[in-house]
């Protein structure tokens, strides 16, 4: 159990496994970002049982920036590590950010107020007018929507996409919807979103800027299906009630 402290404006959650190659390009934009705005906030680097570096470079950044903190926990996949994060964290609202910083940090404030306002949870998405998707292959644009179209029709009908990698929680959220959740592998948005929505909290969709990176760790094809399957076993505990407050 984390200790309680005083609250801040924002926390910038980076689940990371075996990140070492890109987590010091990460936390260096996020900083350089971030002192440049009029909130207090902290980046919580949640290392999932690493067997690289990863955890050691974010040390070197804690050790001169005392609102970067590495949050070590045992490998569970990246549903877990986010819940850990989310949960200790202090900020009034919560980022989920992934590691490889595919969407650039100056969307940040499309996340919180008076940009989006009145809101639970707010989610990236990567389709509508005002998104954009840069570098990103056919056939994996293709694979994707042919997934998110799947989802919406089992679960999630109206959510453009489920899986993007950005969404912000208010600390309220956070500790409505996480105590429910159970998946710590890549459906865990699913059962997230799923949790949200059973308990009637107001999602709201914010469109960025997203650029693919080769050196995802998802593989789209496995990784599909077994979420499918697990959306399935979600899908499942909501109908008994599983979500509900």
């Amino acid at each position: 159990m984390v200790p309680a402290a005083d609250p801040i404006a924002l926390s910038v959650i980076v689940p990371a496994f075996n990140e070492e190659r890109r987590v010091a390009a990460t936390l260096g934009t996020l900083c350089d970002y971030l002192r440049q705005q009029p909130w207090d906030w902290e980046i919580r680097l949640v290392d999932d049982g690493s067997r690289d570096q990863t955890a050691r470079i974010g040390d070197r950044f804690a050790s001169t920036e005392p609102r970067v903190i590495v949050q070590r926990e045992p490998h569970r996949g990246k549903g877990g590590a986010v819940k850990a994060g989310l949960v200790a964290a202090r900020g009034a609202y919560r980022f989920m950010c992934d590691a490889d910083l595919s969407m650039p940090v100056g969307e940040i404030p499309r996340f919180l107020p008076p940009v989006a306002a009145g809101f639970d949870l707010a989610i990236g998405i990567r389709e509508g007018a005002t998104a954009r998707r840069v570098g990103e292959p056919a056939h994996r644009h293709l694979m994707g929507r042919l997934f998110n179209f799947a989802v919406q029709r089992l679960a999630l009908p109206g959510i453009e996409d489920s899986q993007c990698g950005f969404k912000m929680f208010t600390a309220a959220a956070v500790g409505s919807i996480f105590p429910m959740v159970t998946v710590e592998g890549w459906a865990f948005d699913l059962e997230v979103l799923i949790a949200a929505r059973e308990q009637r909290m107001r999602i709201v969709e914010v469109p960025i800027e997203w650029h693919y990176r080769e050196e995802s760790q998802v593989a789209i094809v496995r990784d599909g299906f077994g979420m499918l399957r697990e959306l399935l076993k979600i899908r499942a505990r909501a109908a008994r009630g599983a979500y509900r407050l």
